[in-house]
């Protein structure tokens, strides 16, 4: 079937179809780079890599953007708090943020557009809201006229009363109403800005993607995602300033991802259970961290906790046992066309159903005969890569430290395991056990089989 995608704009399920045949075009909104990003920031991230790779496998031409905010009042902050220039902090979180996601197994987007390198781009659609009467100025801002746009709100279905009853406003007294949003704001000599018509300032936040994606990938593009967080006001207030600079629709397919909990809670500041990609990393795999934001359908809420990294472990753990159990076995080309590993992935990106397609060909790679093997490790291989698993070699994986703490190295267990060899042939079998048993005190478990001794280290 063709590809299926929940649209957040109509409310529904819809075929996938690009405004240009054979021609995708995908802006994903990336992170304020001020410090490290959580658990939570990494969740878009993986859901549209993992889209970008069906799209790759259906469409020709794909471009996926996915920018880095490297001007905003955060970074301004932190920057002045630690006594450096915003350049030097922003670009040190943006290369932790790239190290961080690559850690995830995310392929690079094509375009990663920064803010600061766009000022040109956006005094210009600021200056045609200006000429069609969508924005004004005022003491030495430029403010969006959200009631001069009768379908503000469609996409988050607010009225501008329950936008102003829900959202924090600025009460201001050079806006004409409480509801419009800023496009320019002044900077004072202490603060960065840039020259522009209306004095020395810096743009709202929600200008910088407007202006990005006009540049990069045209007035309309295909999919807009993010995490739900952004649908108001940040992507209600994108919507607003291009559709009404450009004259046409912005985006046909608007995507979001659920929120992250943490232990069954909202992870927030207040409660301090921010879990950071970069500390997760030091315990466990990227992979295992990856697979477990897999886990649950992108659009529903994920319960990040001990427990599901654990499954999510030994779960890859049973995945690359078959691929290790194969190791000899050279694996066919395999076409993934019509299986339902990619009927699922075609549901509005159903990995949890996918997940259970993987397990399903696992096992019957277990239980081949010899001819099948070869089509079926091509058919296994072949789904994790469209999830971004499954990228490293079954004994390398099984030989990594677990839980963030090596307890013995791979010299040492190498030399117990020819130890107990020798002491099997002398028939000091107690010496054999013991070596199993300290082995094991370690977190290493032997399996013995008529090639040899194996091992691998438990999660």
């Amino acid at each position: 079937m063709p590809l299926q995608v929940y649209n957040t704009f109509t409310g529904k399920k819809e075929p996938f179809v690009p405004l240009v045949e054979d021609q995708v075009r995908m802006y994903v909104c990336g992170p304020t780079v001020y410090n490290r990003v959580h658990i939570g920031n990494a969740r878009p991230v993986v859901v549209f890599d993992t889209l970008y790779r069906m799209l790759k496998r259906n469409f020709s031409d794909v471009i996926y953007a996915r920018n880095i905010t490297d001007i905003d009042d955060k970074i301004m902050k932190t920057a002045r708090d630690n006594g450096e220039e915003i350049g030097v902090l922003s670009a040190r979180y943006a290369q932790a943020y790239y190290e961080d996601m690559a850690a995830l197994n995310n392929l690079e987007p094509d375009i990663v557009p920064y803010a600061t390198q766009h000022l040109p781009e956006m005094i210009a659609m600021i200056e045609s809201l200006l000429e069609k009467g969508h924005a004004y100025a005022a003491e030495g801002h430029v403010l969006f006229a959200v009631e001069s746009m009768e379908e503000y709100g469609q996409l988050s279905r607010r009225s501008l009363d329950d936008m102003l009853a829900g959202a924090r406003v600025e009460v201001a007294p050079y806006k004409k109403y409480a509801g419009d949003f800023v496009l320019w704001k002044p900077s004072s000599e202490a603060e960065p800005g840039w020259d522009s018509p209306w004095g020395r300032g810096r743009p709202g936040w929600h200008l910088e993607c407007s202006a990005m994606i006009k540049k990069h990938l045209g007035d309309t593009i295909d999919i807009h995602g993010g995490g739900r967080d952004l649908t108001f006001p940040h992507h209600e207030n994108e919507r607003a300033q291009s559709c009404c600079a450009n004259g046409v629709d912005f985006v046909r397919y608007w995507m979001h991802n659920g929120y992250v909990n943490i232990d069954g809670e909202k992870m927030s500041k207040s409660l301090g259970n921010f879990r950071m990609v970069k500390d997760l990393l030091g315990q466990f795999p990227g992979e295992v961290l990856r697979f477990a934001l897999l886990s649950a359908h992108y659009r529903s809420e994920l319960n990040f906790s001990a427990d599901l990294l654990d499954q999510a472990w030994r779960t890859l753990d049973t995945l690359y046992g078959a691929l290790r159990e194969t190791e000899a076995v050279e694996a066919e080309t395999a076409d993934l066309s019509g299986s339902a590993f990619i009927k699922a992935l075609e549901d509005d990106l159903n990995t949890p159903i996918a997940i259970s397609e993987l397990h399903q060909i696992a096992r019957d790679l277990n239980k081949a005969e010899d001819a099948d093997k070869p089509r079926l490790k091509g058919l296994l291989l072949a789904a994790g890569d469209m999830l971004g698993i499954l990228q490293q070699d079954p004994e390398a994986w099984f030989k990594q430290a677990r839980g963030g703490e090596e307890l013995i190295s791979a010299e040492e267990i190498e030399a117990l395991i020819e130890e107990r060899v020798q002491s099997k042939k002398n028939r000091d079998f107690a010496r054999a056990d013991g070596i199993r048993e300290e082995l094991k005190s370690k977190g290493v478990v032997l399996e013995d089989s008529r090639e040899g001794t194996k091992w691998r280290r438990e999660s």
